[in-house]
């Protein structure tokens, strides 16, 4: 016989007397294990705050206004749209959405600001007007910044975050629109838990919350310190000692540093929290903020409404990368590139399995498919439900860059690109940006756009055509040039398309068309339309894109564009 001898693993040699511990919480009769998160929490998205001050290149106003429009689309009802005491254009675009009357009137927006008079004056001033806000105000609490930062102890914190309260009330019994307060104990994650609960109280008696009117006390992970469990029993302590508790919306704002805010997140909801704060697809410092697209689609994936509309992700996604200007990586939960697609051969035969017993399933059940109980290996839910086919996922094995590439040409230019020809076109992109550098703006990718799929004519053009049809099949007759010189060519086939694509075998050339779609670019009487195709041509595969205010006009345009692009 044979015995196990487990493998000697070696001391690593880093220097982790450096590092102390997390303490553990004294919560033996805890109450959240045993819990389920049966409704959504109150969703606060913080991508236009804590998200934009953690960009590479800030959000300009054209892509803050994008973004605000899409959080709106979405359904979260409040929303952090700026720090309008930190910068001019922070405060000039919460101006821009009081004075130009953007706020729908079931949004709330919220405002951040240090617990200074003059910048909570100034953040009063960028809402006056507004109908309803949110000011969120906050000092740092914890033993390491009382010590380092600020040299004071915990007495002199606490009389900063109370006369930051006071000036706040004093403001908002001034102000035009409905305030309601929000106070974060910045670093709370390093701060003593009776403490905490001292300056979170401290600041609740100076509101005097109702539970008509209540405050939200947020319990920032600023930084992520321990493991999950440990940030739900802080939760759950705090929201048995927090004074007024029926008059406090507890809330959440994990950070990710330890790479657990989800958990970190889903745990303190379990714990007590009734609302969080995060932003999508998670951009934020460092390792960045909660994910709500995750922790949204988490609850749909247990059959709980997030009351928030997932059912696009991928244009959900391709308005983040344009409006962050970051990529969301191919392998992130739920809106990644490729989170649905198998590349292993067991995988996909056991996915093909699933799909064709579902079919069964709910054949038998007498429902279609897409009422009937989820269930197939390797899909936690179906890709369709986020706007997506399965079949359409696992013929992708490299997305990069194609998401802002895609939303632009979609938004700027009513240019709906099927998914493949936005990885190619997005390579086409890449090419140009690898030679000159720098961005390239909607109108530049509509020049290279065309210069690559509309504008070709050689070595074959397509000068003329008309088509008919007898016994259901399609002849076309078609003028071509090829190569400058003018030729008569007749098809037929099952449609126009195949018809042209045998009229050009007279021509030498060989010509397989495996994927086709179209949409119109506009309405009326001067409506155009695109038709994109993609050609087999010998050994390679691309696409052809054609415009034209007839639709077989425009297929035709197609196959010459895939055509051309081959020859060179």
């Amino acid at each position: 016989m044979f015995g196990y001898t487990p493998p000697v693993q070696r001391p690593s040699g880093m220097p982790i007397h450096r590092y102390q511990p997390f303490e553990p919480i004294a919560l033996p009769d805890r109450t959240w294990p045993s819990r389920r998160i049966e409704a959504a929490p109150l969703w606060c998205s913080v991508d236009l705050r804590d998200g934009n001050q953690a960009l590479i290149d800030p959000m300009t106003p054209d892509r803050k206004r994008r973004m605000f429009d899409l959080l709106v689309r979405l359904g979260y009802k409040e929303i952090e749209v700026g720090f309008p005491s930190a910068s001019q254009t922070d405060f000039d675009f919460v101006r821009q959405l009081v004075v130009d009357d953007l706020i729908p009137d079931d949004v709330t927006i919220q405002v951040l600001t240090q617990a200074r008079d003059h910048l909570i004056d100034r953040t009063f001033e960028s809402i006056e007007g507004a109908p309803r806000a949110i000011v969120h105000l906050y000092n740092s609490t914890s033993a390491l910044q009382r010590r380092v930062v600020f040299g004071l102890d915990r007495d002199g914190i606490t009389e900063i975050a109370v006369e930051g309260a006071r000036r706040c009330q004093k403001l908002a019994e001034a102000a035009s629109g409905e305030i309601r307060f929000e106070y974060s104990p910045e670093s709370y994650t390093q701060t003593e838990l009776d403490y905490a609960v001292e300056v979170c109280a401290a600041v609740l008696d100076v509101w005097q919350p109702t539970p008509d009117w209540p405050a939200i006390v947020n319990l920032p992970a600023t930084v992520e310190m321990a493991t999950p469990n440990v940030y739900a029993d802080s939760i759950e302590w705090m929201s048995r000692h927090l004074p007024r508790r029926d008059s406090v919306v507890l809330s959440l704002h994990p950070h990710n540093d330890r790479g657990t805010a989800v958990a970190a997140a889903e745990l303190g909801v379990q714990a007590g929290a009734d609302r969080i704060e995060g932003t999508l697809f998670g951009n934020g410092e460092r390792t960045g903020n909660v994910d709500l697209v995750t922790l949204g689609m988490n609850l749909l994936s247990q059959g709980v409404d997030p009351m928030i509309d997932f059912s696009d992700v991928d244009e959900i996604r391709r308005t983040v990368e344009y409006c962050n200007q970051l990529q969301v990586h191919e392998r992130h939960p739920y809106g990644g590139d490729l989170v649905f697609t198998a590349f292993s051969g067991s995988h996909q035969d056991a996915i093909n399995k699933g799909f064709d017993a579902l079919a069964r399933d709910a054949a038998a059940a007498g429902v279609p498919v897409s009422e009937h109980t989820w269930g197939v290996p390797y899909l936690p839910i179906d890709p369709r439900d986020v706007g997506r086919t399965y079949e359409a996922v696992i013929r992708v094995n490299s997305q990069s860059g194609k998401g802002g590439v895609a939303y632009l040409m979609k938004t700027e230019h009513a240019m709906e690109l099927p998914r493949r020809l936005q990885i190619e076109f997005s390579q086409v992109i890449q090419r140009v940006t690898d030679v000159g550098g720098g961005e390239v703006t909607a109108e530049q990718m509509w020049s290279i756009f065309s210069a690559e799929y509309l504008d070709q004519a050689a070595p074959v053009a397509l000068l003329g055509h008309e088509w008919s049809t007898v016994d259901g099949r399609v002849t076309v007759r078609a003028r071509v040039g090829v190569d400058g010189v003018e030729r008569e060519v007749v098809g037929t086939g099952n449609g126009p398309i195949a018809a042209f694509v045998a009229a050009l075998g007279e021509t030498g050339y060989d010509l397989r068309v495996l994927d086709y779609a179209e949409h119109a670019l506009s309405a009326g009487g001067d409506a155009r339309a695109a038709a994109y195709l993609e050609v087999a041509v010998g050994d390679r595969v691309l696409w052809g894109v054609g415009v034209d205010a007839n639709i077989v006009t425009a297929s035709l345009r197609a196959v010459v564009s895939a055509l051309d692009r081959a020859a060179r």
